[in-house]
């Protein structure tokens, strides 16, 4: 996909900007911040055109002023400066709980009628946009995805600056003015976000400008960034690579007017800065430059009511959500509404019928230069399906020769051939993000089609392998940035993957959240968002083979996080579990293709043997789950005195191998593998699973089952529990032990080794029977801790093991040493 080219991008004025746009502004201002007080409180008379009351105020009043007039400030600017210089823009808006802006400024530009055509230009349809805020089958109080023009809820703070410098990543025409709180400064995904301009081009890339909305205070307490002195500030900025510019407003009686023209003047001498940015960066010879960002110095709830009974509240905490709580219950506090809501004067604004008048939306931008118009704004719009290339010149084919459970191949290595491949099929559509782990994760092919991304400095090719000003790869040590940049590269219509150690995807278990959220919220009721591409996350360096690293990187809990999502059939969650290399490839080339979801594709990177061919994957992925017949004892489901089931690579392996000594006891068993977790789910939440008759098919109807899995036992309990046959699950998995240690020892202390499964397989057959072998399995698991406490590495009958069906001594070992490019880790 080539990124939209909107408008006259890089345009400086010719002349100062005109008083006419101005006073426009200053309408929209006030304008805004009427329609902002107007959700908040008003239920009905949205115009007070009638004898205004206490019955027209909600009865429950949900919100968050104190932020929002800066914003209607801050977002009329931005519209003038659109419309002058005819610049594609997106905004970003941090302190997205000062909803009213977003939707006000929507409402304003015309799309929220398109939108919504309930929602007239007139009085009715003002008072339905007022009644609906936070209100019973109304809109949420953020910046949502309900709201044309947003791509950042700014609901749960902290990524504004990921988001904006990700919208921007291959999209040389896009200006993103990111409008960080500064309670949300104080986040540590936002600490890190300034370091975002080190991590993009200017001449490949857009351009963002950070302003701080210093206002002075949070829910309670004053900020910090308020507090310390302006050198202080300055300085701070300084360090983090921009050049910073201050607007102090409000503090004073200065004319509204006087006010308007200085920050114009101010906008524009920024705005010559960046255009002077972008067209240097289009010479050969070009040094990272210092960006400018803006900190922008304002009240705290700008324009309401100095005081309130008697206490500070402009420029105040107390502004921060609803300053008049009481304005329904109480005629004093009614009055202070009414008196504030006429100091905007709305006849000025409104025209008879309801309607904002045309001279108050003259200056405001057209078509899709409007803030809620822009297809950037709404990805799917613009998305390009990927060029994929033939998965089939990726396949491990030896396993069709040499038998299931050939050879020792790393299955990530193989996903990091077809993914270059993918880059440069797609070379301006497609990025890698990695918390330093993209090597690690064994993706680093992409680096004989591309770079990492990086402005910082360079010292030597020696040590700066890979790295230049461009490239779709790009590496922080921040899962929050990585995830933050994907995220918004997908909601302006690009792909990508982000690789991340299992046990530290948890850092930003709530990001994931709030993604699937707009996902939800999205599929559910919002038609006019088209569907972008997944998040696509592979979760390696797992729980099973942390082998440089202990207990503090063990922890495959992510699955668990992702199950809360999946309910109502909004199917916005895959969670796959790739056994070996080719499912892996299976799984990635569903991942690529599929929209509107969070993909977590579960890895290991250390060699492995190979189960299935590439159609054997395939065939397998489509369903969710299958039975394993080449490596089944049993003919039939009643012939089976066992089912022998398992999720994720090393289960899988051990129950292999567990199945060979079950094989040479002549028990009769089935082999089931599962790689969609969610198949598992019951069909009346999940209306992509498996059927109940599929289930029983595959897993019987009334025989014993013992699963080995991944991740937590209680995934699998909590998916199957009115399954046929749950009662009969016995389900071993991650039991939070570990260490430093082997790979035997690893599996030992958690139950899942072949040892203890073959021993727990015999116990639910006939463990009276098969007592003497149990005990001398068990004994063995004790003898081969003891190996490995004594010599330091696993007994060979652990190591050296082969499984049966493989007809060739060839090994094909790639081994984990063998390329050092950062992957030994």
């Amino acid at each position: 996909m080539t990124s939209p080219v909107i408008g006259t991008p890089w345009k400086k004025l010719s002349a100062p900007v005109s008083e006419e746009a101005l006073e426009g502004v200053d309408k929209y201002w006030r304008v805004a911040n009427y329609l902002s007080i107007g959700q908040i409180y008003l239920r009905s008379n949205p115009l007070m055109k009638e004898p205004f009351t206490r019955e027209d105020v909600k009865h429950r009043l949900v919100g968050h002023w104190g932020t929002t007039p800066g914003l209607n400030f801050l977002i009329g600017h931005i519209n003038r400066f659109i419309a002058d210089h005819g610049q594609n823009t997106v905004i970003i808006m941090g302190p997205g709980h000062g909803g009213p802006a977003g939707t006000s400024q929507s409402y304003l530009d015309g799309t929220y009628t398109e939108t919504f055509p309930k929602i007239t230009k007139d009085e009715a349809g003002l008072q339905k946009f007022f009644r609906q805020f936070s209100y019973p089958g109304g809109i949420p109080s953020h910046f949502a995805p309900e709201t044309p023009g947003s791509i950042h809820e700014g609901g749960e703070l902290g990524y504004a600056l990921s988001h904006a410098y990700g919208a921007i990543m291959d999209n040389p025409s896009l200006f993103v003015p990111a409008i960080v709180g500064d309670g949300e400064a104080e986040t540590g995904p936002l600490a890190t976000g300034w370091q975002s301009n080190k991590l993009v081009n200017p001449r490949t890339d857009g351009i963002v400008l950070p302003i701080l909305h210093l206002n002075g205070y949070k829910i309670a307490n004053p900020t910090i960034l308020s507090r310390i002195s302006d050198e202080e500030l300055h300085e701070f900025f300084y360090g983090m690579g921009y050049e910073p510019y201050e607007f102090v407003a409000g503090f004073d009686d200065e004319d509204h007017m006087s006010i308007h023209r200085r920050f114009a003047e101010l906008w524009e001498t920024i705005w010559d800065e960046i255009c002077d940015i972008k067209a240097t960066a289009q010479t050969d010879n070009v040094h990272r430059p210092f960006y400018p960002m803006l900190i922008f110095r304002t009240p705290k709830g700008w324009t309401c009511p100095k005081y309130i009974d008697g206490k500070k509240t402009e420029g105040s905490w107390r502004s921060h959500q609803v300053p008049l709580a009481s304005a329904r219950d109480t005629e004093a506090h009614f009055e202070v509404l009414k008196n504030w809501l006429e100091s905007y004067k709305p006849e000025e604004l409104f025209d008879a019928n309801g309607a904002v008048k045309d001279d108050v939306l003259a200056f405001m931008p057209k078509g899709e230069l409007r803030i809620g118009a822009n297809p950037n704004a709404n990805g799917g719009v613009i998305r390009d399906d990927l060029k994929l290339p033939n998965l089939e010149d990726y396949e491990v084919k030896e396993v069709a020769e040499f038998g299931h459970g050939w050879g020792q191949l790393e299955a990530t290595r193989s996903l990091g051939a077809y993914t270059r491949d993918i880059i440069k099929n797609n070379p301006r559509d497609f990025r890698i993000f990695g918390p330093d782990e993209t090597a690690s994760n064994r993706l680093q092919a992409s680096y004989e089609v591309t770079n990492k991304q990086w402005d910082a400095g360079y010292i030597s090719d020696e040590v700066d392998e890979h790295m230049r000003v461009s490239g779709q790869v790009v590496e922080q040590l921040s899962e929050h940035q990585m995830e933050g940049f994907l995220e918004a590269y997908l909601l302006t219509g690009r792909h990508g993957i982000w690789s991340s150690y299992e046990s530290f995807v948890h850092v930003i278990d709530s990001m994931l959240n709030q993604h699937a959220k707009w996902l939800e919220a999205t599929v559910r009721e919002i038609p006019w968002r088209k569907p972008i591409a997944s998040m696509n996350l592979l979760v390696s360096s797992h729980v099973w083979r942390q082998d440089h690293n202990g207990f503090s990187h063990q922890d495959p809990g992510v699955t668990s996080v992702l199950l809360n999502k999946c309910f109502h059939n909004d199917h916005v969650i895959g969670i796959y579990f790739a056994t070996d290399a080719n499912m892996l490839l299976a799984i990635a080339e569903k991942c690529y293709k599929s929209t509107n979801k969070i993909n977590a594709i579960i890895a290991g990177k250390q060699p492995a043997a190979t189960w299935l061919t590439l159609d054997e994957a395939r065939a397998e992925l489509e369903k969710g789950a299958a039975a394993w017949d080449w490596a089944s004892t049993a003919k039939t489901n009643d012939e089976a005195e066992i089912v022998l089931a398992a999720a994720g690579d090393v289960p899988t392996q051990e129950i292999m191998a567990a199945s060979d000594k079950l094989k040479e006891l002549g028990i009769k068993f089935k082999v089931v593998n599962v790689v969609d977790l969610l198949s598992l789910q019951s069909a009346k939440e999940n209306d992509e699973a498996l059927s109940n008759e599929e289930f029983a098919d595959i897993f019987t109807a009334d025989k014993p089952v013992l699963f080995a899995y991944h991740s937590y036992a209680h995934d699998v309990r909590g998916l199957i529990y009115d399954r046929p046959n749950h009662d009969n699950f016995n389900v071993h998995g991650y039991e939070e032990e570990g260490s430093t240690t082997t790979p035997y020892d690893m599996v030992r202390v958690n139950r899942i080794d072949r040892y203890e499964l073959t021993a727990e397989a015999l116990r639910m057959i006939d463990a009276d029977k098969y007592a003497d072998k149990i005990d001398e399995l068990e004994k063995f698991r004790d003898e081969a801790f003891q190996f490995a406490v004594d010599k330091g590495y696993d007994h060979p009958d652990y190591t050296d093991w082969v499984y049966s069906g493989v007809n060739t001594d060839k090994k094909g070992a790639v081994t984990a040493t063998a390329a050092t490019a950062g992957d030994n880790e």
